[in-house]
């Protein structure tokens, strides 16, 4: 299923590079990569905490 869903993104970005140009291309890149981290977060499997640098750290 993750290929599909990275041949989808990758399409997305192929259009909004082609019709849109520079600036749709960034802005479809960034929400991509935003909605993929909350989606990480979201099934725990991204420490959110730990991203931003709130975290306990052990030693």
């Amino acid at each position: 299923m993750w290929p599909l869903v990275g041949m989808a993104f990758g399409v997305a970005l192929g259009f909004a590079g082609a019709f849109g140009g520079f600036g749709p291309f960034f802005i479809v890149l960034f929400l991509g990569g935003l909605g993929f981290l909350v989606g990480r977060a979201i099934e725990g499997d991204l420490d959110v905490g730990r991203l931003i640098g709130t975290g306990r750290r052990s030693r």
